[in-house]
């Protein structure tokens, strides 16, 4: 199934939140075409999320500190959305447990 924009951003954003990578490093990394990569870091350039270093004569793609508040926020969201389906399944659970009355736990207690 084809990844959303989205889905692809938080790929770059998570890989790059590692360490800094290659543009070849951060393809291998989201599994993603090259092209696409280039369009998605130049909409990361310029919204100021990432940013381009040279470090001996080779280039290497970070997070600025937006970037990394983006990351951040969007891993707080995941989390959160993964504990409300868990209190949701768990709410269903209890709700589906059969409802036991005084007088049932009375029947079953008294000796024969």
């Amino acid at each position: 199934m084809r990844r959303s924009k989205l889905e692809l951003y938080e790929d770059i954003l998570s890989a790059l939140a590692m360490k800094p990578l290659s543009l070849d490093g951060i393809a291998f990394e989201c599994k993603m075409d090259c092209v696409v990569l280039n369009q998605r870091m130049d909409f990361l350039f310029k919204n100021d999320l990432a940013e381009e270093r040279t470090r001996n004569k080779k280039r290497y793609y970070a997070l600025t500190r937006r970037g990394i508040a983006i990351y951040s926020t969007l891993c707080i969201a995941k989390r959160l959305e993964k504990l409300q389906t868990t209190v949701k399944a768990a709410d269903d659970a209890v709700q589906s447990l059969p409802v036991f009355s005084e007088q049932d736990e009375e029947k079953t207690t008294r000796p024969l």
